[in-house]
């Protein structure tokens, strides 16, 4: 993919590109404070607002429409910010254009439908404008880079992705589990590709944004997204997520910013020793599951003549228990060590679950 560096499109670009204002545009009123306390910090670059608010159900706040997209207008003109709302399809693109909106984003519910995308990207065509994508809402990095590829064939060069988080069953400390490896895969996969975190939408509690930013600083993101509403416990959407401009720019005061290299010769060599030593590490493991795997398909074969089914579940509740201890007597977090070992269990079932099909089959034939 052809990708432009934001620094080739938004000038005198510092890191992170901060990105702020309120999640739906609620009023005039309210947008024009927001922009005009937010302009006084340097370091935001871009307004943001939401004027189309994709919701589960109907009769609740889906956004005050085309008329928000004129207050975003008159933001651009008071205050020198750039400006950007979402659309989610063709008709959103025609007004936002036609209103002057420097840059659209493409939200996680409609990045999940290639129909939608590729709507969007057909009404784009000879535009160049700037897109923003995030991630769609489920654990899905195809669908993700092929909604920015869709972009991309369609002459769009200006792209930045969003990783906002994923939705899961599962109750945890989020509101969208951040898994860090699915943008860090994207990044491997797309390396010219400029990231930004949402840890509005992450984590869905103001209270947890600055520690997503510094993570998302960690991993090398390009920039933030963050909720901003001059008061936001009065926010007519999203209320939890959002933040004060000054604590916003608090925690970008407090950012502790690192970058991917160092002039230093001898924190090279070192680093380079270091990951040698897990380059080497890492072919034991390999090897080691190898043969834990070789022996699984003994078990098997002893399980075929035993008629004994493939999976135990006493046998897998004492092995994650004494995997569990063994973590926590080394100093390892046990409830990763656990995953790990999930996944491994999963893979060995499956293998076991093959024999027998195959053996069965054999013998149905013979």
């Amino acid at each position: 993919m052809n990708i432009k560096a934001i620094n080739k499109w938004i000038p005198n670009l510092k890191r992170p590109l901060v990105i702020a204002g309120p999640c739906s545009a609620e009023t005039e009123e309210q947008v024009m404070t927001t922009a005009k306390e937010l302009v006084q910090n340097e370091d935001v670059r871009i307004f943001r607002a939401g004027i189309w608010k994709p919701r589960t159900r109907p009769n609740s706040f889906e956004g005050v429409g085309e008329k928000g997209l004129k207050w975003l207008k008159q933001v651009k003109e008071e205050t020198g910010l750039l400006v950007t709302t979402e659309v989610a399809n063709a008709g959103h693109v025609e007004l936002a254009l036609k209103n002057d909106i420097d840059i659209l984003w493409i939200g996680a519910r409609t990045t999940v439908n290639p129909f939608s995308v590729q709507e969007i990207a057909d009404a784009l065509k000879g535009t160049n404008i700037p897109v923003m994508v995030k991630n769609p809402i489920n654990v899905d990095l195809a669908l993700w880079m092929g909604a920015l590829e869709r972009l991309n064939l369609a002459g769009l060069d200006k792209l930045v992705a969003i990783h906002r988080g994923f939705s899961t069953s599962e109750k945890t400390e989020y509101r969208n589990q951040p898994l860090w490896r699915i943008p860090i895969e994207l990044k491997r996969h797309l390396p010219d590709l400029p990231i930004i975190c949402d840890p509005s939408h992450i984590t869905g509690d103001r209270n947890r944004i600055a520690l997503v930013c510094q993570k998302a600083m960690d991993v090398d993101m390009d920039g933030v997204m963050v909720e901003t509403h001059p008061n936001p416990e009065q926010a007519w959407s999203d209320a939890a997520q959002q933040v004060t401009p000054t604590a916003l720019a608090s925690i970008i005061k407090s950012l502790n910013l690192k970058t991917e290299f160092s002039p230093d010769r001898t924190f090279e060599q070192d680093l380079g020793d270091l990951r040698s030593q897990i380059d080497r590490i890492d072919s034991e493991i390999i090897e080691s599951l190898k043969m834990r795997f070789n022996i699984v398909e003994r078990i098997g074969d002893l399980k075929m003549k035993n008629s004994v089914t493939a999976l135990q579940v006493q046998r897998l509740d004492a092995m994650m228990k004494r995997i569990g201890d063994k973590a926590k007597k080394v100093g390892l977090r046990h409830e990763f060590v656990e995953e790990i070992y999930h996944v491994v269990h999963e893979e060995s079932v499956k293998l076991q679950t093959e024999m027998m099909r195959s053996f069965l089959k054999d013998k149905k034939d013979s």
